[in-house]
């Protein structure tokens, strides 16, 4: 018994960083053929320029493990957008109050917020084909952070950001 609720609080305190991740990609595409990369110029990625610099440093780990290669004449050029939001706080605890039996009786529950509110942030990256500039491959990705993380914890972070958003790239036919 003692297993199985060290368990559950291990899955719940792994659930609270989780990565949540939605695609969307054109059905036509022949994703075999991009072999090559760049970034848009004059990309608004809405992070900080160090956070900017550890983001695509996680991109280019990722692409160059999966045999794309950055290029200045690129077939696929990626565009990052990301903001930061306050998460909805969902930790609540409950207090009842209720009779049974023979007694008439009621019940109240009363829901009291725990802990603060959390940062997160969605990161949102495009891959356009560069030579139709139309949109074929998108993944938007949602994690907790927080902005007092030291430089090795921000960049861990990103590194897994990417790695689940890039986890279904290319997609399955």
């Amino acid at each position: 018994m003692k297993k199985i609720g060290i368990l559950f609080v291990a899955l719940v305190l792994a659930s609270c960083n989780a990565v949540r991740v939605q695609y969307d990609y054109d059905r036509t595409a022949d994703f075999s053929a991009y072999a090559t990369y760049n970034y848009y110029a004059d990309m608004d990625t809405g992070l900080s320029e160090l956070d900017r610099k550890r983001l695509i440093k996680a991109i280019d780990f990722n692409l160059r493990n999966k045999g794309i290669k950055l290029s200045e004449e690129p077939a696929i050029l990626i565009d990052i957008k990301s903001r930061s939001y306050t998460g909805i706080q969902r930790n609540t605890v409950g207090v009842g109050i209720g009779g049974s039996g023979r007694n008439v009786g009621g019940g109240v529950n009363i829901g009291i917020p725990m802990g603060n509110s959390k940062l997160e942030r969605e990161v949102q990256i495009d891959f356009v084909d560069s030579q139709k500039d139309a949109l074929i491959w998108q993944a938007t990705a949602v994690s907790s952070f927080y902005e007092n993380s030291s430089p090795e914890v921000r960049e861990e972070k990103f590194l897994q950001l990417v790695t689940k958003a890039f986890s279904k790239y290319p997609p399955k036919k």
